[in-house]
């Protein structure tokens, strides 16, 4: 059976295939009749039993002195609390409760409780609370919420969907491939499989009737095509368009210690985007020049609060060690839209991404701002930081962060805490931005184009919806026509402009991109030889011949043509 999809990350996979159930939180608030409440007693037993497995089978992998072992050592502490376990029992026998309906009630009145405690750890451990909450009930509901530790050889993962958070907690030794029901070509899940080098096919609409555990599968993404059961005549071209696939990429090797600079001389910067310090180590191994977009928020995917100023300044100074002093940008945490966070306590909204993301949060609350400003100043004296704003749209949200930065270089000064300088630039990824720039422009060392939201802004089009995904591309007249002006406008200024959406990687259109008179490209590290091949084997002048004739163009079908011709 063949099933296709939008490939996102490319390459050929062979797995065994694992299907992940995410939570179940859905509620029960009707009236128990009497008669159900022996069942729905045996419901929770069951449930809690599963779930304390779980955390002793993650408790077992971790070492005693990490801070998650500490967490997971309290949560499985909570599950064996008789008190706690006797007042849902009771909320199910006496009240009537579902049993998930007791376990809110109940573990709601547990957070509160700690909330209210003057102790800021015990406090901060109310969320952590709820969230072990949600998972008893999604265990309750017969959801598999541990499926991904059934990963233990060479898996295809499938899936509805991957938020960034559960794609953290993914062993990826053990994955392969990547199939989701949902998603599209700039969802962050399909940004993380580029990043990681993982094959990845999006909106494949398989049916789970049709799919089980275990069966052989091969992923070729670069055809967008997922073979289920395949025939042995499949698995043999199949594996020698692998071996094929395998001899190209060693091919690139050449590239990996080369500057990126075309035949005539001319150089741009290449730059990874990265969310975690492993991804940073293997960067000397593609031969990126530096990290053009460190997605701060990544580390916040998998732990239960956010880490301290400490915390923080010792991850920057980890990862400027590693770089040994190439450029290393730091985007303030960009939280919001799909990126929830476990961490903190998020409101639901109608319209995450139109809504409180980027610095309009972090704005909102200073203290989580401020704390990582600190560390980033910091960080400063040991190595070239660069930092970068996600989402500013106004001036008065940049002179607001300007304002913070100074009170925090007051704060250190006062704390006998030293700290460097660091360069200041904001991600241009809106229309407003993409307007307001002219005046933002004085205030900022350099920019970079976020292509991503920009295009979903501009387009008014979801970027995570399959159905819009290939009729409102990145690479469309609207969107190299704001690109330009905003290049133009920077150059004016005399501003350094980089790139960091995933329209960089795309090594058929980044010499368009170089040749529309960009400094910098930032792409995932997985297409950095990539990219790098294409620019190093042409010229200058050729691209600058190519970015005029996308400039010209009217239609998606025109640009479609054009890079076809260009390659």
């Amino acid at each position: 059976m063949r099933l296709a999809g939008i490939a996102v990350s490319s390459g050929i996979a062979f797995g065994e295939a694992v299907v992940y159930n995410p939570f179940d939180n859905s509620m029960d608030y009707r009236l128990l009749p009497l008669a159900k409440i022996p069942q729905e007693l045996n419901k929770l037993t069951q449930a809690l039993q599963r779930l304390c497995q779980q955390l002793q089978t993650s408790l077992d992998k971790l070492t005693e002195d990490s801070d998650n072992f500490q967490l997971v050592e309290a949560d499985l502490l909570l599950l064996e609390d008789t008190e706690l376990i006797q007042q849902i029992r009771e909320s199910i026998s006496g009240l009537q409760f579902s049993a998930t309906a007791a376990v809110e009630r109940v573990f709601a009145h547990q957070a509160s409780e700690l909330e209210a405690l003057e102790d800021p750890y015990l406090a901060n451990r109310a969320q952590d609370v709820r969230c072990l909450g949600r998972r008893l009930i999604s265990s309750i509901n017969g959801a598999d919420a541990d499926g991904l530790d059934k990963l233990k050889h060479d898996s295809i993962l499938l899936a509805q969907d991957l938020t960034p958070a559960e794609f953290a907690l993914l062993p990826l030794e053990h994955i392969k491939g990547i199939i989701l029901k949902t998603g599209g070509l700039t969802s962050h899940t399909a940004i993380l499989a580029r990043a990681a080098g993982i094959p990845a096919l999006l909106s494949c609409n398989y049916q789970t009737g049709n799919i089980n555990a275990g069966d052989p599968l091969i992923l070729d993404a670069n055809q967008g095509a997922l073979f289920v059961r395949p025939e042995q005549t499949e698995v043999t071209e199949l594996k020698q368009r692998f071996e094929r696939e395998q001899a190209r990429r060693s091919a690139l090797e050449q590239y990996r210690d080369r500057q990126t600079q075309t035949l005539d001389g001319k150089r741009i910067s290449l730059m990874a985007n990265v969310g975690n310090l492993n991804e940073i180590s293997r960067l000397p191994q593609v031969g990126a020049e530096g990290i053009g977009l460190f997605r701060t928020e990544f580390m916040l995917m998998d732990v239960s609060c956010i880490p301290d100023e400490k915390a923080q300044y010792n991850l920057y100074c980890d990862a400027l060690q590693l770089l040994n002093g190439q450029p290393f940008t730091i985007r303030t945490l960009d939280i919001g839209a799909d990126k929830e966070l476990p961490c903190l306590d998020q409101a639901i909204e109608d319209n995450p991404a139109l809504g409180m993301r980027g610095v309009r949060y972090t704005l909102k609350h200073p203290e989580i701002l401020q704390t990582q400003l600190r560390a980033v100043l910091r960080a400063a004296n040991h190595g070239p930081v660069r930092l970068m704003l996600p989402m500013v749209n106004q001036v008065e949200e940049l002179d607001a962060v300007l304002d913070m930065l100074e009170h925090c270089k007051q704060q250190l000064s006062e704390a006998e805490k030293g700290y460097g300088e660091i360069t200041l630039g904001i991600v241009v990824e809106t229309p407003a931005a993409v307007m307001n720039l002219p005046i933002l422009l004085p205030k900022l060392d350099f920019i970079s184009i976020g292509t991503n939201d920009l295009t979903q802004y501009a387009m008014a089009a979801d970027r995570t919806n399959p159905e819009l995904t290939r009729d409102y591309p990145s690479f469309s007249p609207a969107i190299l026509r704001l690109i330009a002006m905003t290049i133009a406008d920077a150059k004016a200024a005399d501003i350094r402009v980089s790139l960091c959406g995933e329209l960089a990687g795309d090594p058929r259109i980044a010499p368009i991109l170089m040749g529309m008179g960009l400094d910098e490209l930032s792409v995932n590290p997985g297409s950095v030889l990539e990219v790098k091949a294409a620019l190093c084997e042409g010229n200058f002048s050729q691209f600058a011949d190519q970015a005029k004739k996308a400039l010209a163009c009217t239609r998606l079908s025109e640009l479609t043509s054009l890079i076809s011709l260009c390659h």
